[in-house]
């Protein structure tokens, strides 16, 4: 058990040499894009949960 776990984080520091970093512009643009892509699927789910809310009200006020 030992050994194994020792050859695991023998590799795994291997492994983490090998990794390509990013720079700080790649960093910065990819954690704006995650920021938009966050920001506008909450507005769109935001609007349909509303449209939704709003149709199931509307039916329950006919009943």
């Amino acid at each position: 058990m030992v050994a194994r776990f020792s050859n695991f984080m023998r590799e795994t520091t291997q492994e983490m040499k090998r990794v390509s970093w990013p720079g700080m512009h790649e960093l910065r643009e990819s954690t704006i894009v995650v920021l938009v892509t966050v920001a506008v699927l909450t507005v769109l789910l935001f609007t349909v949960d509303k449209v939704l809310d709003l149709g199931i009200k509307q039916l329950i006020a006919l009943a």
